[in-house]
């Protein structure tokens, strides 16, 4: 104490404001210094008394002196938590306002008390009482679990209020790994997760989950309302950074961020080590189709719940609201129950009940995310193995009508993507991570028939014979014990409510996500019949043409979704042409294509796809007949048209802008320039474009840039099976046709008629690979 209070100690003169400056300044001084929660113990209880009205520092300063002295190991705590009352007191009254008043950031408003709190060593002492027990054996004087709890609550408040105090938790790997070790008592449970959980928010670097002493352990401790908010932790372990803008990033930044990573990221590792803990999976998947009672006549209570959720908005803290109101009330009706389970309840318990639904429901939430994160991970195969042995989706099939979809919910919000914050309700972001997961299960994958139930695969099947074609071995493999129950399986289900949901609701971006899912990959007719039965390209075509639709996201995958449907179908043409069966209708639907062909260019690439087989089977009569019929068609046969598109597309993108959502106008470029080379029209294509861009009075520029595009697709696409596969799958060219078509058109002979560099005049010759090697 000398050095800070002898003989020449600058707190000894000077004015009242001068004084409390330098109080300050040596206290910050002392912090640098790394001297921790000592820092306010070095001060005079006098002096921080006699400074501290003046300050407005309300007491903090001795009060933690007070708590520093009375939390020693041996001491009985009973002075301790007194002392942390009052100290909560006047956090929590800040952190309340932060809540419920404006939601300002912590950069906008100030909290004085937290501050002071902060800067008198109290976040560094509270870390300190609470991780001390380990660092002995002494059982004696144990802390209670209340003021473990008190702890834990002052360290949440400080971190709602400063950033700061969070984002130094979080540079601490010892005590976020500590915390976990608290998990395990129920009393401290909610607490703790909530700390944990903004703490690794904000963490710069992503922890290893195996870096938790006994994880599996520790999750098999846990009951299931404990380990579905435990799901809400993990998200955040699992989860690629910036995943949530994956459309945002240019794959060039992509590409050049994959090569300096080697080797298995952290969400990668973490994805495994959850898989291999004994039984998680399972629970995971019981959590997500477990039935919830529901009282009749409780929907307005819903709504209403729903609207004061946008301050409620942790299922943690619904979890503690539930944990009081339910005191005395059965907590294994959450398990499995009907709705007829609560005419016996007194009516002074129906209002926890309906809370219940509501935290089941975001518990839900948690569970589907942590199980669509997975099935998009490396371990796919593995994870849709467990998906299906544990019968997820005929368990989500029997929620759907009286949970999942039990009612309309209004969804004017914006379309999010997988890892993007959203502040939706509850109920609203329970249905879309239900198609989430949907989308991700069936992509590509031959348990996407599990969706349906006996009935309908025997349909498929009917399809298939009707048609003289063979099954698809997916559908003859899959085990039928597997499949959904009932009169309807789950697809069927997503297309009745996908028909009702209002025009630009954003659920039907999500719903036709789910429902293209299920077609892509290898086409398959009998699939696409399927779903023509029941009326699903009139639906298409009434969202595009008649509804009104304005939303990009909704129509962009409206587009995709259509350009499935019609893929190599005659029957599917020939509906369309019934639908658009006049020449408004053909240019209003036209116009929406071409409005963006950045969402509407996958349609694009799947009819030109079509009429090139088509063409190629004139000795067919329902052929002849579509061809000479059907608007589409016959606009796409004509060249000029074709032309127009190409010029487009090539001219919208440049290596710099391509993202994940746009590379697909250079890959539809490449489709056509792959028919016309069949034909023997490569040369007459490219001297098009040559004319197009001198008649444009911009020579060279389209050109030199769609040659950088083709140098950059080598680069991107040749080291890459998955997307190379899904290529070739969904054209239905060899991939080792693209290749050769990009070589060819790459060619450096200028002589050639194939090579695009012989189409650039030498003075407009540029280095395409000069930005690549950038």
């Amino acid at each position: 104490m000398a050095t800070l209070l002898g003989p020449e100690s600058p707190w000894k003169g000077g004015n009242k404001i001068t004084r409390n400056r330098n109080i300050l300044t040596r206290i910050r001084q002392s912090q640098i210094a790394g001297r921790g929660f000592s820092r306010g113990t070095q001060l005079p209880a006098a002096l921080l008394q006699e400074r501290d009205k003046s300050a407005r520092w309300h007491g903090i300063p001795v009060l933690l002196q007070e708590l520093y002295g009375s939390s020693h190991l041996n001491s009985d705590f009973i002075r301790t938590r007194s002392v942390l009352k009052e100290l909560s007191s006047l956090l929590s009254m800040e952190a309340m306002s932060f809540v419920t008043e404006d939601r300002k950031t912590a950069q906008e408003a100030t909290f004085p008390n937290t501050y002071t709190f902060d800067l008198f060593g109290g976040v560094d002492l509270l870390v300190e009482i609470l991780m001390r027990p380990t660092l002995t054996s002494m059982k004696k004087n144990k802390m209670n679990d209340d003021l473990v709890k008190d702890c834990l609550s002052v360290l949440y408040n400080c971190c709602i209020c400063t950033e700061g105090v969070t984002k130094s938790l979080a540079a601490r790997d010892d005590f976020v790994f500590f915390l976990f070790t608290l998990m395990t008592n129920k009393k401290i449970f909610l607490q703790t997760a909530t700390l944990i959980e903004d703490i690794l928010g904000v963490k710069k670097e992503m922890i290893h989950l195996d870096g938790i002493p006994n994880l599996p352990g520790l999750v098999q401790s846990f009951d299931q309302q404990q380990l579905a908010n435990f799901c809400r932790i993990l998200s955040v372990t699992i989860s690629e950074p910036d995943v949530g803008n994956d459309d945002k990033h240019t794959l060039l930044a992509k590409n050049a961020q994959q090569k300096r990573d080697s080797g298995p990221s952290r969400a990668e590792h973490n994805q495994v080590t959850l898989l291999n803990i004994p039984g998680f999976i399972e629970r995971l998947c019981k959590l997500a189709t477990r039935k919830v009672s529901e009282a009749t006549g409780v929907s307005n209570f819903l709504q209403e719940l729903e609207e004061w959720y946008t301050w409620l908005d942790n299922a943690l803290v619904l979890d503690a609201l539930v944990q009081m109101a339910t005191d005395g009330v059965d907590q294994s009706s959450t398990e499995s129950s009907d709705e007829s389970t609560l005419a016996t309840v007194p009516l002074r318990h129906r209002l926890p009940q309906s809370m219940k639904i509501v935290n089941e429901i975001m518990h839900k939430v948690e569970v589907l995310y942590v199980l669509c994160v997975l099935l998009m991970g490396r371990q796919r195969n593995q994870v849709h193995k467990m998906l299906a042995e544990f019968r997820l989706i005929p368990g989500l099939n029997s929620l759907f009508d009286k949970l999942i979809w039990r009612k309309y919910t209004a969804s004017n919000h914006v379309v999010h993507s997988q890892n993007e914050s959203c502040d939706c309700s509850p109920e609203i972001s329970f249905k879309i991570q239900f198609l989430r997961l949907l989308q991700s299960f069936s992509d590509h994958h031959e348990n996407k028939y599990l969706l349906l139930n006996s009935q309908e695969l025997n349909e498929l099947s009917a399809i298939s014979l009707k048609a003289n074609i063979p099954e698809v071995e997916a559908l003859v493999n899959t085990d039928r014990s597997l499949v959904c129950d009932g009169k309807k399986g789950l697809l069927t289900r997503l297309l009745a409510v996908m028909k009702r949901e209002p025009p630009d609701s954003s659920f039907r971006f999500w719903q036709a996500r789910a429902v293209e899912s299920f077609l892509r990959g290898a086409t398959s007719y009998a699939d696409q019949m399927f779903l023509l039965k029941r009326g699903l390209l009139e639906h298409i075509l009434f969202c595009i043409i008649d509804s009104g639709c304005r939303s990009r996201d909704v129509l962009q995958s409206y587009f995709d979704l259509l350009g499935e449907l019609l893929k190599f179908n005659v029957d599917a043409f020939k509906r369309f042409n019934k639908y658009v069966n006049t020449e408004e209708k053909f240019q209003v639907f036209l116009s929406q294509i071409n409005s963006s062909l950045v969402d509407s260019n996958m349609l694009l690439r799947c009819i030109v796809l079509s009429l090139d087989r088509f063409e190629n089977l004139a000795e067919d009569v329902r052929v002849v007949e579509v061809l000479s019929e059907c608007f589409l068609l016959s606009f796409m046969a004509r060249v000029e048209n074709r032309l127009s598109f190409l010029f487009r597309l090539i001219n919208i993108i440049n290596v710099q802008t391509l993202t994940q959502e746009n590379v697909s106008c250079l890959n539809t470029s490449l489709v056509m320039l792959m028919l016309a080379r069949r034909r023997g029209k490569l040369a007459f294509y490219l001297r098009a474009l040559r004319e197009k861009e001198h008649a444009e009075k911009y020579p060279g520029c389209l050109l030199n840039n769609f040659h950088q595009l083709l140098c950059f697709w080598q680069r991107h696409y040749l080291n890459k099976d998955k997307d190379s596969t899904c290529l070739e799958n969904s054209s239905c060219i060899p991939f080792s046709y693209w290749k050769e078509t990009v070589s060819v058109l790459l060619g450096e002979d200028r002589t050639s008629l194939w090579a695009v560099a012989s189409y650039i005049d030498e003075p407009y010759m540029e280095l395409g690979g000069a930005l690549l090697e950038d």
